[in-house]
């Protein structure tokens, strides 16, 4: 078995979905890892590190594609443009792992299914105890929520912690994030470190604890939110008189304070406008919004994709991409979920796939030239067309044997919407959930690792 780490070729992403250190455990479990050159340099990580842990240098991208299994940070789907030139490399003999927003973009994994190639999904991994290792999504999440108040202090014209100085006392910046998920508690914990005043929103009440275990204080609105949270987890999608009400109430919880970090997003659906044009205008001068959820339209109604927007003197960011920006750290966490995920995967020395897994089954997007997600058919229009049967285990489960069979599309489950309670694997594996993946790293973790059932990702 080989697998293979290529370079990104994503506008500026710098991550790199294999680092040195992980490259023994593939090798012990009896995989070639290949590395194209250059593959880790953007983040820190010299092809030289990757020979002496074992890996084998290759310096063409098509001599990497001539490897079993294909990693990526951005696989096509999560690099539309870009990753179309990877199209007449893909054969249906590949296993392609990677981040591909099958939900966001489903024709991209249509377009993927008709090379025959097997793609699993990272987006999907499910919220079970026993999948916490693999969560790139939660990983990645943290990153973007220690970044974006890191992006607020530097726009913000004032200091963030309180100072009693010779020349006078200066005020405690006030910080308000909108959305407790990973990225949001990473975001209070972050900010008050930094000596702000922090408030924390979530449409869950069930947020409360995690946000005042943290030192914020929950901001509660006068909402009916029996039915705002999943068997999942996850905040449940509302209808537009809900959000209506939400917007005129977070107005003026908005205007009190100096900074906003937003972080709330659907998956695969637009992001719920939270902030008002209004609401944003009633801001001091100088105030600063940064949207998480920007990829996806944003929660503020002046967002801009990548842009820094100033709106009546408050200056509103909307980066997509944070976790790029802490390359290394954002390479050494993705890294360890993804070989987690590999790990589980190989059996007998050989990548096979086990349908009756709950794992395989949620990220398993195509294979035998079919999308064989449900959710992912449902966005294609295939719901009602029969998927084919999917073989036995002990079947085609390897990518070489894969290549021999045919397919046309299926598809999954939407993170955390449920097929299955997020607590049934509770007495599978207790262990809590270490961001750092690598065993020579270090980690003081600054957010409460979350249940099963009460954890969250934006």
């Amino acid at each position: 078995m080989k697998v293979a780490v290529v370079r990104e070729s994503f506008p500026g992403e710098r991550r790199v979905a294999l680092i040195p250190a992980n490259v023994p455990q593939l090798v012990d479990q009896g995989a070639e890892v290949l590395v194209e050159a250059g593959a880790g340099h953007e983040a820190g990580y010299a092809d030289q590190e990757y020979t002496a842990k074992g890996a084998r240098l290759v310096h063409s991208r098509r001599d990497a594609f001539a490897a079993d299994v294909i990693l990526q940070v951005r696989a096509l789907g999560a690099n539309l443009q870009a990753g179309r030139s990877d199209l007449e490399l893909i054969k249906n003999r590949h296993t392609l792992v990677g981040l591909c927003d099958p939900l966001g973009e489903p024709q991209a994994a249509a377009e993927i299914a008709k090379t025959g190639a097997t793609l699993l999904a990272l987006e999907l991994i499910p919220r079970i105890s026993r999948a916490q290792s693999m969560d790139v999504l939660s990983s990645m999440a943290t990153l973007a929520g220690y970044k974006a108040v890191l992006l607020a202090a530097v726009e913000l014209p004032r200091m963030f912690p309180l100072m009693m100085t010779a020349a006078g006392t200066l005020k405690a910046a006030r910080v308000l994030i909108i959305g407790v998920g990973v990225a949001g508690l990473q975001a209070i914990a972050t900010a008050k470190r930094l000596g702000a005043i922090v408030q924390a929103y979530d449409v869950r009440p069930a947020c409360r604890e995690q946000v005042e275990s943290l030192g914020a204080k929950f901001v509660e609105l006068e909402l009916e939110t029996g039915q705002a949270e999943d068997a999942g987890g996850y905040a449940k999608a509302q209808q537009e008189e809900f959000y209506r009400r939400q917007r005129e109430l977070l107005a003026d919880v908005v205007a009190q304070n100096d900074v906003i970090i937003t972080t709330a997003a659907i998956p695969g659906k637009r992001s719920p406008l939270l902030v008002t044009t209004a609401a944003v205008e009633a801001m001091a001068p100088g105030s600063v919004i940064v949207d998480l959820a920007a990829e996806r339209g944003g929660n503020c109604e002046v967002t801009q994709a990548d842009q820094r927007v100033e709106h009546h003197g408050v200056v509103i960011l909307g980066p997509t991409n944070l976790p790029s920006q802490a390359a290394y750290h954002g390479s050494q966490m993705f890294s360890g979920n993804v070989t987690r995920f590999l790990l589980s995967l190989i059996h007998e020395r050989k990548l096979q796939l086990d349908i009756d897994d709950e794992i395989v089954r949620d990220t398993l997007v195509c294979r035998h030239h079919e999308v064989v997600h449900h959710r992912v058919r449902e966005l294609l229009g295939l719901d009602g067309l029969p998927a084919a049967e999917e073989p036995s285990p002990d079947e085609g489960s390897s990518p070489d044997e894969a290549a021999d069979a045919d397919g046309r599309d299926a598809d999954d489950v939407v993170r955390g919407t449920g097929e299955g309670d997020a607590g049934e694997d509770e007495a599978d594996n207790g262990e809590e959930y270490d961001l750092a993946s690598d065993e020579d790293t270090e980690r003081d973790l600054p957010v409460p690792k979350p249940k099963a059932d009460e954890g969250d990702k934006p």
